[in-house]
This record gives C-alpha cells, sequence and structure tokens, in this order.
C-alpha cells in the first residue's frame, strides 16, 4: 500500500470511528445529557405499523430511557412479584389512605439489564444484578428499575436507589461490582440517574432520612466521597427528599456538578465533593427534573408544592440565593419531564400536557399551548425539531420558534415514560411494553 494510500485509510477508519461514536447514546438525555443531538434524517412520521423496523417485548416494568454503545441497546427491568390485595392492606394498615391508594408493594424484585441488538431487535443478554426480598413501597406511578443506566466503553452502570449502584462487563455480561452503601428510603421508589465524570460515578441520594450526594469509582465501586446536602427547613422527610440526576458543566475552565434537590441547587466539585455554591429555591421537593445550562446560567425546576423554573448564574461561591438568581417563571412548570434550551428560548412540557416556550433574557414566556395527555418523558431537539413523547404513546414533533407549531402527531398505543434514542435516520423508543426502532421512510 502507498503512504497515500494508507493515509486514506487511516482517515475511512477515523471517519468511521467518529461515525460510530457519534452514534452512541450514553446516559439519561443524550450524549449531551441536556436533550440536544446531532442526528440527522430523524422520522418525522410513524405509528404501530409505519416506519417500525422492529418491536420487541422488554419483560418486566422498567421507566428508565434506554442507552446505546455500538449496536448495543441497553435498558433496565424490574421482575415484580406483587403482594396480593389483603397482603398490601395488611402491611399498610397504620399508612393513610392516600398511600395505600398510591402504593405499590412486592414480596419480591428480580433487577436486570437486557441487551438488545440494534439491527434486529433480537435480545442477545439478560443480566441479573440484584435480588430484593420484601423491598420498600413503590408509588404506582414508578417503578423499582426507573434511573437510566450510563455506558462507557464495554462497562454499563447502573443505579436502583435503595438496592445499590453496579457496573455490568458488556462482553461476558458478568457483574464487576456492587455498591450497597446505602440505606435510602424515598416511600416512592427510585428516581435519580448515574452520572459518570472522569473516573467517578455520581449518585444522588435524596432520602427521607439522609440526603446526600456520594461518588463511587467507576473500576472498583468503591466510596470516594459522601457529601451531605445543606441544612433543610423542613421537618418533615417526605418534603427533603428529591430524584434529580446530576448534570457536569464547565465554569470557567473547572467541572461543577449541578444538582438539585430538595429547597436547594447546589454545585459539587466532582473530583472532591466539595460544595462550590449553593441556591435556595424555596419549599420545593421531590424534584425530579435535569438541569439545563446555557451561557453561564443553570436552569431548573423546583419540585412540588409550588413549581418554578429558576435561573442561577454558576460563577458564585457559597450561598448565592441573594447575588446569583436572575429570575423565577412559575406557570405550567413540570415536575418530571426536564427542560430544554433551543436556538435561544427554553421549551418545556407540564406533566398535565401544557407546553411552554420562555425567553431565557426576560424570564417571560413567548407561547403557551396545550398538547393533550399526561407527560414523564424528557422532550429532545434533533434534525431542527422538539419531539414530545406523552404517556399516552403520542408523540407531537413542533418546530421551535416564537409560535407554537405541530409539524407531526404519532401515536405507538402504548404508555411511553422512559425519553427516546435519537440516531441518524433513526428512534428508539422504550414503552411499557417494548422497544420500538423507528427508521426514516427511503
Amino acid at each position: 500500500m502507498t503512504r497515500l494510500g494508507a493515509i486514506n485509510s487511516l482517515l475511512v477508519i477515523g471517519l468511521f470511528v467518529a461515525s460510530a461514536q457519534a452514534e452512541n447514546w450514553p446516559q439519561f438525555r443524550g450524549p449531551r445529557g441536556d436533550g440536544i443531538t446531532d442526528a440527522k434524517n430523524v422520522p418525522l412520521h410513524w405509528s404501530t405499523t409505519e416506519n417500525v423496523a422492529w418491536k420487541t417485548a422488554i419483560p418486566g416494568k422498567g421507566w428508565s430511557s434506554p442507552v446505546m454503545s455500538g449496536d448495543s441497546i441497553w435498558v433496565t427491568t424490574a421482575l415484580v412479584n406483587y403482594l396480593s390485595e389483603e397482603e398490601k392492606n395488611e402491611r399498610l394498615k397504620d399508612a393513610s389512605d392516600f398511600a395505600r391508594s398510591q402504593s405499590n408493594l412486592a414480596s419480591s424484585v428480580e433487577l436486570k439489564a437486557v441487551q438488545v441488538d440494534y439491527n434486529t431487535g433480537e435480545v442477545l443478554r439478560t443480566v441479573d444484578l440484584f435480588h430484593v426480598d420484601d423491598p420498600l413501597t413503590v408509588h404506582l406511578t414508578n417503578s423499582y428499575a426507573s434511573p437510566t443506566p450510563v455506558v462507557e466503553g464495554k462497562f454499563l452502570y447502573c443505579y436502583f436507589g435503595t438496592y445499590g449502584a453496579c457496573c455490568v462487563d458488556t462482553e461476558s455480561g458478568e457483574v464487576v461490582w456492587r455498591n450497597e452503601d446505602n440505606d435510602l428510603e424515598y416511600n416512592v421508589g427510585p428516581g435519580s440517574s448515574p452520572v459518570l465524570v472522569d473516573d467517578l460515578l455520581v449518585l444522588t441520594c435524596d432520602g427521607v432520612f439522609e440526603q446526600y450526594i456520594t461518588a463511587v469509582n467507576k473500576t472498583t465501586g468503591k466510596t470516594v466521597w459522601k457529601t451531605p446536602r445543606p441544612p433543610f427547613r423542613a421537618t418533615d422527610g417526605d418534603q427533603r427528599k428529591a430524584y434529580a440526576t446530576p448534570l457536569v458543566i464547565d465554569v470557567a475552565g473547572k467541572k461543577q456538578l449541578v444538582i438539585p434537590g430538595a429547597q436547594w441547587v447546589c454545585a459539587y466539585e466532582p473530583e472532591t465533593g466539595k460544595e462550590i455554591w449553593r441556591a435556595d429555591h424555596g419549599s420545593g421537593f421531590s424534584n425530579v427534573p435535569r438541569p439545563i445550562h446555557h451561557d453561564g446560567t443553570v436552569y431548573i425546576c423546583t419540585g412540588f408544592m409550588r413549581p418554578q423554573l429558576m435561573a442561577v448564574r454558576t460563577d458564585g461561591q457559597g450561598d448565592v440565593s441573594d447575588s446569583h438568581v436572575d429570575w423565577t417563571f412559575s406557570r405550567q412548570v413540570p415536575t418530571t419531564p426536564s427542560p430544554i434550551f433551543v436556538d435561544g428560548k427554553i421549551y418545556m412540557v407540564s406533566d398535565r400536557g401544557v407546553a411552554t416556550c420562555v425567553d431565557p433574557t426576560t424570564g417571560q414566556d413567548v407561547w403557551t399551548s396545550r398538547l393533550g395527555g399526561n407527560y414523564a418523558a424528557s422532550p429532545t431537539y434533533a434534525d431542527g425539531r422538539i419531539y414530545f413523547c406523552s404517556e399516552s404513546g403520542m408523540t407531537t414533533v413542533i418546530k421551535p420558534g416564537d409560535k407554537y407549531e405541530v409539524l407531526a402527531e404519532n401515536d405507538l398505543g402504548e404508555r411511553i415514560m422512559a425519553s427516546p434514542i435519537f440516531l441518524d435516520g433513526n428512534l428508539v423508543i422504550r414503552t411499557s411494553e417494548h422497544l420500538f426502532r423507528i427508521t426514516e421512510a427511503k
């Protein structure tokens, strides 16, 4: 082979590797963790029979979003043996009527990871992660497998709140390590997804009785640091818990972990867990939406009670509640779906299906429109469009801009709680029963 031919071959290999890496979907909300993707030619129209490349049944119940590396898609799931109504009533005899009506109880749970071939939809492997006898209560709208895993190289990192974290070798299917160094109780089940930062796996542990952030070594699973949350005004543990997924941002060349929780949003040094700044957002709790970041400001949702969208500048130190909060917005703010920042505007959908566009320079709404339905999945931007997936299985696609413009509505007829994967020419959507690969019509 000539030198020029060798160079050309290396260029082709380099382009192939770059393309393969671009196709990865490693974590909750995609490569950047904010719902923004560079995927092109993403499907605009589909149904249960139109533009479906394959459809694969996933056993058990799990609201975790799929992740992808190479040609493998991974999801977590829970196989649950539920208590009978009589057993449930006996267990909850001292609980409130509300708790009794909103809770699922199980005699045992098998927590698993499922590997699916991207090209064919074939289930390649099911990995046993944790067996739990007499598990804690989970809310009717939640699952025991709601946190989204993280995949990096040949390793998959899974987190299940109370029941711990683990690392799976995706080539052999072996569990490399398990970390069960917590005693968390949520009363309603897990929610926060793990995040990788360099050599650390960061876990949010905002339970009812304890609230802290911790990091474990991604190679060994050993705990590296543990940082308690700031003091709370609330005395009720249920108003101290939270489920937000950390966002890694860069501020003046240094990484920050921004993690909303009850009452406070805090930023931490990833390598040490040292708190950098904190902002008091009020009485909110059970925060679920992941923050978004743009041009030195993070935007967080404050959780239940009086949900607000809050803008906080990230260059502060210590308590910045009075110095770095630019504005708050309190109309139709979600408590579950995360917001998204597209072309200089913030878009979000409330849990009850009202979409809003907010101008981040003023903190005022640009437009509001009812999508209809209920929402848990977070919106994603791809190929000049924003995709909103409802719990009923309907995906509404809109054009971002100063007015509300619907481009398509696509119904799969199955419940969607997870946020999809977006790839060039394809979508991967997890429903309550199946994994779908949607492909653009040729």
